[in-house]
């Protein structure tokens, strides 16, 4: 194996664990980690892309948004709570930069804009709208 491949692999592992743990901790978003690790898997190792795309961060996370360019709206406010609680500190850590108070009041809005208005909102199926079964 390459470097190049070999080090694409090992961030790959690192982003995945990291996304991992973003799954968990609602400050640390999941979502750009899991996709940087879908990036590298998919340019190093067709046998680690192809474990990647099996595991449930990737199920549960990316897929819906891979392949629809949509999001359930669980997942939109999961990512944007996320985000907004990270941007957040950044804000009141800047208190005496109103300039970079300002930039961050702007990403974040273009932020949530992209998110409720670019990408496509996904309906939830539920159990209610799947007919019953006759034996």
């Amino acid at each position: 194996m390459k470097m190049k491949k070999k080090l694409l692999c090992a961030a790959g592992i690192i982003l995945t664990g990291l996304g991992a743990v973003g799954a968990v901790v609602p400050l640390l978003p999941a979502f750009p980690f899991l996709m940087g690790a879908m990036f590298c898997f998919a340019r190093s190792s067709d046998k680690m892309n192809a474990w990647f795309l099996n595991t449930s961060l990737y199920k549960n996370h990316l897929e819906s948004y891979v392949k629809k360019r949509a999001m359930t709206i669980k997942t939109k406010l999961t990512l944007s709570t996320s985000l907004t609680m990270a941007m957040a500190i950044g804000f009141f850590a800047m208190q005496r930069i109103p300039v970079g108070q300002i930039i961050l009041v702007i990403v974040w809005l273009f932020h949530i804009l992209f998110f409720f208005f670019g990408i496509k909102t996904l309906k939830v199926e539920t159990t209610a709208d799947v007919p019953p079964q006759v034996d």
